[in-house]
């Protein structure tokens, strides 16, 4: 499986692009996207799971439409989380078996058109499930349906990804109504899965495997009661969600998805087994190490005994990053103008962003490369939740995108800059 882009290997794409001017003199920042990991991980999780797994990739990770396109073609789905996330997943030829739905606020408008349209539905909430009861009593088709349970058991390293704690906005909270969840299930023959996400970046294998294991328990023990019944098991498809950590810097070690599978097989054998189907909603684990930014240094300031990058990509792409910069990492590499590394005369440096207030600063204190006005900067890994969390504020253009196949060199523009009059129709 390839790892994280390299600044050896960003620099090499960085000089093809340039050479084959899809890099042009406005283009201030531009974001690489290689498509030969996301492959790469895609066939490695395809690999590791059942073979009728359903691996629905985040949609929220990077909504681009034609990664989203790329990744039909090879045989993952895709989780969505709002109705355009849904209707995107629809336009790329997404078929409504390989489409998760999981918005925790859906409207009934939304709910008909996710029945009728027979993809995947996880339930969040008891108001929602008499929504979904009533519809389908009143004739409503649909597909497979799930409830999202909160676990339970904890949080991670950082607060904000992590929705397994004793309160979470997010599912049912299995402690207080694990015997109401129960009776659903015998109750109401078309809820037939069951879903649970335990958090994201910061949440170790440890604590997403001890969240799968609450739910796996409680699944189990309705399927106990159906067979007392004299029924067959009422729970067929088990949602594992996603959350597996990735890597933001080379000295950071993270689990791997092998162990993270081998993990899940010893403690839930019987998810492996033809007892369940299941679902992965991996979205991170999938693009964060496969994209990587770059940004022109337009000035380099000095003031009060610091020099500072002015670059053009800020708090627009790297919200998380500027906002809590103790808790989220980019590693930098800096290359010249022809996107030569530079390697030499270490010097320190603030680094701040193109937007009109104070935050707006990647970086404090760096140390970096001798950097001159015109080199460029690249950030690593930002493959997921950074474009797909770009900022309106000052009305920033979108930078262009190029797509390109580190095994063959092969690359492309798949989205154009944003251009001025695009954005005057977005607030229009």
């Amino acid at each position: 499986m390839l790892s994280r882009v390299s600044p050896e290997e960003a620099s090499h794409s960085l000089r093809g692009a340039l050479e084959r001017k899809l890099i042009k003199d406005e283009d201030s920042a531009a974001v690489f996207y290689d498509l030969s990991r996301m492959e790469s991980r895609i066939n490695e999780l395809t690999g590791l799971f059942p073979d009728d797994t359903l691996h629905a990739v985040a949609a929220k990770a990077n909504p681009l439409t034609s990664v989203l396109k790329s990744l039909n073609l090879l045989g993952a789905g895709l989780e969505t989380a709002s109705l355009p996330e849904l209707y995107l997943a629809e336009e790329a030829g997404f078929a409504p078996g390989s489409i998760v739905f999981d918005s925790p606020v859906k409207t009934i408008e939304e709910i008909k058109h996710a029945l009728n349209a027979g993809v995947h539905i996880n339930i969040d909430s008891w108001g929602e499930f008499e929504r979904v009861q009533k519809l389908i009593s009143d004739g409503a088709s649909h597909g497979n349906i799930g409830l999202r349970v909160n676990p339970q058991v904890g949080i991670g390293d950082i607060e904000i990804t992590s929705v397994g704690g004793t309160y979470s906005k997010f599912g049912i909270p299995i402690e207080e109504y694990y015997e109401v969840i129960v009776r659903k299930y015998l109750e109401n023959e078309w809820l037939n899965g069951i879903h649970v996400h335990t958090g994201s970046q910061g949440c170790g294998i440890d604590l997403l495997a001890r969240g799968i294991k609450v739910v796996y328990e409680l699944a189990k023990d309705v399927n106990r009661r159906f067979t007392e019944m004299g029924k067959e098991p009422g729970i067929r498809i088990f949602d594992i969600g996603g959350g597996l950590p990735v890597s933001y810097s080379g000295s950071q070690k993270t689990a791997s998805m092998e162990e993270y599978r081998d993990l899940l097989r010893r403690q839930c054998p019987e998810l492996f087994t033809s007892d369940f189907k299941l679902i992965t909603e991996f979205g991170r684990h999938i693009h964060a190490n496969n994209g990587w930014a770059l940004s022109r240094v337009e000035y380099i300031k000095e003031s009060g005994g610091r020099k500072t990058l002015a670059v053009h990509l800020g708090a627009d792409m790297f919200i998380r990053k500027c906002y809590q910069p103790e808790i989220w990492h980019h590693d930098i590499t800096v290359t010249d103008a022809r996107g030569n590394l530079k390697l030499l005369s270490p010097t320190t440096y603030a680094v701040s962003g193109p937007l009109c207030f104070a935050g707006d600063m990647i970086e404090q204190e760096i140390t970096l490369p001798e950097v001159k006005q015109g080199d460029y900067l690249i950030f690593h890994d930002v493959g997921a939740y950074t474009l797909s969390m770009w900022s309106r504020y000052n009305s920033r253009q979108i930078p262009k995108i190029i797509g390109y196949y580190s095994s063959s060199d092969e690359m492309s523009i798949i989205k154009d800059r944003e251009a001025p009059s695009r954005v005057w129709e977005f607030w229009s």
